[in-house]
């Protein structure tokens, strides 16, 4: 049997949110170059100020403005830093209580070494030249006594009231046997799904059991590269790593001889002349630019055939 196939995906979007007033105070006073804390009913300063103080879930109203000194009070060393750290080296994260401040504050600290950080340490802000009003502001470093670097500009006019934060993940995916088999097929130009021996459906993508009875699948079937549009949508939203412009169609095409509606891009025709029923035939990209993936089809495409009728395709909506 051929190996399964295994590819390596990233799923990545920006995440864009409201700061509310407490921490909207907190990320402008970073942009400002300033350490704002938040008075707890208690009398205590926590940094980042929360929005409820966590004992009596009264809301925080009262600010204080902190100096960008402070002690380590715990820490732990990154000796190979990933994608989205604030380094491409060795650093620490480290418990911060800001001078001031009742509460540790988990931020970087830039030190060579393992052995240049310890507990009680003190550290102070290297403040980013540039700052929009982010944790990304500044990062700590062992307090010499010098100025905080950076710390330059005039305050901004307006509060930050919305960050965006780059959410991604990247993870391997490994393709069943089944699937394998489809992928390769792609490869090959052919579209192959898999029958179930009790019911009969063909599954495309193919599926290793039958999802209605629950029996391996086990007859390979090669399906024709012509169907019908089930149902669609018109995406009219540009978004990030689009590909095409809008206006543009995703459907799900019920290729003839097979149960399940594969999805894909209808193109070649006007958005708003694509309708259920309609027929269209697979369009292939350039032979050297196949891989083993659904992206050798590049789309589909209207074929030179009258609609389906609905009886046809109601049951595979």
């Amino acid at each position: 049997m051929s190996r399964t196939l295994q590819a390596p995906v990233t799923v990545a979007f920006d995440y864009t949110r409201s700061t509310g007033p407490v921490i909207g105070r907190f990320l402008t006073g970073l942009r400002d170059a300033t350490v704002v804390g938040g008075r707890l009913a208690d009398g205590r300063v926590a940094v980042p100020p929360p929005e409820y103080d966590p004992v009596s879930h009264q809301a925080v109203t009262e600010f204080v403005d902190l100096p960008d000194t402070g002690t380590v009070t715990s820490w732990t060393w990154v000796s190979e830093p990933v994608a989205g750290q604030p380094f491409d080296r060795p650093f620490a994260y480290a418990l911060v209580t800001v001078d001031g401040a009742d509460t540790g504050w988990l931020h970087a600290v830039d030190v060579a070494s393992a052995a240049e950080i310890e507990t009680g340490m003190k550290v102070r802000a290297r403040w980013a030249e540039q700052r929009t009003g982010s944790v990304n502001d500044l990062v700590f470093v062992p307090d010499d006594g010098g100025d905080s670097g950076g710390a330059t500009g005039e305050p901004g006019n307006e509060d930050v009231d919305r960050i965006i934060t780059p959410v991604s993940l990247d993870y391997s995916y490994a393709a069943s046997p089944e699937e394998s088999a489809f992928f390769r097929g792609l490869a090959e130009g052919r579209i192959l799904g898999q029958r179930c021996p009790q019911c009969k459906k063909v599954y495309v993508p193919p599926r290793g059991a039958c999802p209605t009875d629950g029996v391996p699948t086990s007859e390979e079937v090669e399906l024709a590269q012509v169907g019908t549009v089930t149902t669609f949508c018109v995406v009219n939203v540009p978004f990030l790593g689009q590909k095409i412009k809008p206006p543009y169609v995703s459907a799900y095409v019920l290729l003839d001889g097979a149960d399940i509606a594969l999805q894909h891009l209808i193109l070649d025709i006007p958005a708003e002349e694509v309708r259920m029923g309609m027929r269209v035939e697979a369009v292939w990209r350039p032979r050297d630019e196949w891989g083993t993936s659904i992206e050798n089809i590049s789309h589909f495409a209207p074929a030179d055939e009258p609609d389906a009728d609905f009886d046809s395709y109601k049951h595979h909506l």
